[in-house]
């Protein structure tokens, strides 16, 4: 079901975020209000490989527009792909006005010159385990590098400016006015409102009566997924947690998990670290086999 990934993709990639309630809060706020031109390489190592990218991003006024292989402009909770001539898709996602009480404490930060600018280093705790560290430019707050661990310590993901230029955009990044707008629901949903340490902020269904809700922690984030349809993934990996098996790829930056329950199918794709994702796993529905006549309905009726 490709429509559903190259959909969940931007989705998390470029997320609304919801409040935060302590100055971890405040430096992406300000992060996402500076206005640059960049070039970014993001490198991920993953328990499936290396995975990298180079990206070039706009910011200006609260909206950003980023250029690989499918580009993407978000602003405002705005956010369309463009892939080619063609618009892929655009909605208007806004998650709930949700204060997430942070379970990371970020220490004060020390002088961290970077791309022969004045910057400031982050380090951000679970405990007393690192999860990140962030190099914010002391001029404008544009975050300049962002480094995660996984809970041994080791690096998962990588995102640095190589090419840094303050000066905003002559063509500032807009957002187009979305078209067929997707909004919270109020409808009922069996997604739980907390998955390990994450809280669901919303819950979104759009015309083709796919069912989504967004969760995060105050700075990891993630969204899930339920479909009638067999979703599948080209590239993926067959892994096995304890309940049962599922399909996995990473993406520079993000894993997808996908799998089959006994109403449909299911998919999962966020940033937070591999050690993190059997916890979070574990709290949906189980893996199930359909059978065989129910997998080739799913597949051609959805």
């Amino acid at each position: 079901m490709r429509r559903l990934l190259s959909f969940v993709a931007v989705l998390v990639i470029l997320p609304v975020t919801p409040a935060l309630a302590a100055d971890l809060g405040e430096l992406l706020d300000e992060s996402r209000q500076a206005s640059y031109t960049a070039e970014q390489v993001i490198s991920c190592s993953t328990p499936d490989g290396a995975r990298t990218a180079v990206v070039e991003i706009e910011q200006a006024g609260g909206s950003i527009h980023v250029s690989g292989e499918v580009e993407v402009s978000s602003g405002y909770g705005g956010w369309e792909s463009v892939q080619g001539d063609s618009v892929v898709t655009r909605a208007l996602v806004k998650a709930a006005e949700t204060t997430v009480e942070p379970m990371y404490s970020l220490d004060d930060g020390t002088a961290h010159p970077f791309l022969n600018r004045k910057a400031g280093l982050y380090r951000l705790y679970e405990g007393d385990v690192l999860r990140g560290e962030l190099v914010v430019d002391g001029a404008t707050g544009a975050m300049l590098g962002v480094t995660t661990y996984n809970g041994d310590g080791t690096v998962y993901c990588e995102r640095r400016f190589i090419e840094f230029d303050p000066t905003p955009p002559e063509s500032p990044p807009s957002t187009l006015p979305p078209t067929g707008a997707i909004e919270p629901t109020d409808s009922e949903s069996a997604l739980p409102e907390v998955l390990g340490d994450f809280k669901r902020l919303d819950i979104y269904q759009d015309d083709d009566g796919v069912v989504f809700a967004y969760y995060s922690d105050g700075f990891f984030s993630f969204a899930v997924f339920e479909t009638r349809a067999v979703v599948t993934l080209d590239d993926g990996a067959s892994v096995t947690f304890g309940r049962g098996s599922y399909v996995r790829s990473f993406t520079p930056g993000q894993a997808i998990y996908v799998w089959q329950t006994g109403s449909g199918g299911m998919a999962l794709v966020g940033d937070l670290p591999p050690d993190m994702h059997e916890d979070v796993l574990a709290g949906l529905p189980t893996p199930t086999d359909p059978g065989l006549l129910q997998r080739l309905w799913r597949s051609l009726f959805g």
